[in-house]
């Protein structure tokens, strides 16, 4: 489809009407024209882009799917509010520590859930840390759970402004670690890299998504992910020139199954998606990460890479300590037994 300009138009009419007028005339016409429509081209491609080339259906995906259906969620807390800067209440849920583990103060562990995620997820794991003496608390991120629309956020930096927001609504006296898992774990990083850094002195990084090119990624995230190339293409040139009204649609939808939709998060906003995960420069945000930083992955992980990233990490400048769980993939990370142990152990590393 091509949008011709009245302008366009009007030249062209002017152009076929010169016939007899000198040939040089008729040259400047031709080469004020040719801009013109480039110009109209490339926005009508840059319409179409934003318009039809969101992300399409995928299959699910079961070894993300199924592997919650034999989870006791019986004993996961009651939801707590805390309230973010601009007057939104975002969940949250305590879990507290085991008394006869527990230090004093204990060390809090803020946990952070993966991709179309939601904190009642990671209930195992956090189950796992309390009973180790830590102070639990897991989010519902923005856009996920009960805070907020389902798949949105306001502006791309808007969690780190919540976690930040919910570090100093709910304070605690003794150390923190932000753990993240998946594209969590991608979310602590950046956190890890941010002027905010300080807010904890640990950082553990659960099966992290780093970025879409980096040598950790498998094609479509092992199937869990469809991206809307086109539109994020077209949405990221428009950020770039500071043009942000369609931030609110869709890039990015997830393989879950129909039970699960329900839910978790199906799909994610260009300004959700550029947010929940490290900063495009994935490099730089590991180089300036502060505090201890670790990674804990399942060594059969099938979305991602997962024996790169050590390399990874070292070649972009920030050598850091990876475990490896022999037998585990991606979402048995937070549900097997031995995984959510060593978990424990990166914590008090």
């Amino acid at each position: 489809m091509l949008l011709i300009s009245a302008a366009t138009l009007a030249l062209l009419a002017t152009t076929t009407t010169l016939s007899q007028s000198s040939k040089p005339l008729r040259h400047r016409l031709v080469v004020m024209l040719i801009p013109l429509i480039v110009l109209t081209v490339c926005l009508a491609a840059l319409a179409a882009a934003i318009a039809w080339g969101g992300p399409k259906d995928i299959t699910p995906l079961a070894s993300v799917n199924t592997p919650f259906d034999g989870v006791d969620f019986s004993g996961v807390p009651p939801a707590q509010r805390y309230t973010a800067r601009d007057g939104t209440a975002l969940a949250w849920y305590a879990y507290a520590p085991a008394s006869d583990a527990a230090s004093t103060p204990p060390r809090r562990v803020v946990l952070v859930h993966g991709s179309s995620s939601r904190a009642r997820s990671t209930h195992v794991l956090a189950q796992a840390l309390a009973a180790q003496g830590f102070a639990v608390a897991t989010l519902d991120m923005r856009g996920h759970g009960e805070s907020g629309p389902r798949g949105q956020v306001a502006y791309i930096g808007q969690m780190e402004d919540d976690v930040e927001d919910f570090v100093r609504a709910v304070p605690h006296a003794g150390p923190q670690t932000l753990m993240g898992f998946s594209a969590g774990g991608g979310f602590a990083l950046r956190f890890a890299g941010s002027d905010r850094q300080a807010l904890f002195d640990r950082y553990v990084l659960l099966s992290p998504f780093l970025h879409q090119d980096a040598p950790t990624a498998r094609p479509d995230s092992g199937g869990w992910a469809s991206a809307g190339v086109p539109r994020l293409i077209a949405l990221t040139l428009l950020n770039r020139v500071g043009i942000t009204q369609w931030n609110h649609l869709p890039v990015l939808r997830f393989a879950l199954d129909e039970a699960s939709a329900a839910n978790l998060t199906p799909s994610y906003s260009f300004a959700l998606a550029m947010n929940f995960r490290p900063q495009g420069d994935y490099e730089l945000d590991i180089r300036n990460a502060r505090g201890k930083v670790c990674i804990v992955a399942g060594q059969n992980d099938e979305l991602f890479y997962a024996d790169r990233l050590a390399d990874t990490f070292a070649k972009a400048g920030k050598s850091v300590p990876v475990t490896l769980v022999p037998g585990v993939n991606h979402i048995g990370l937070t549900l097997d037994a031995t995984a959510v142990r060593t978990v424990a152990l990166a914590c008090n590393g």
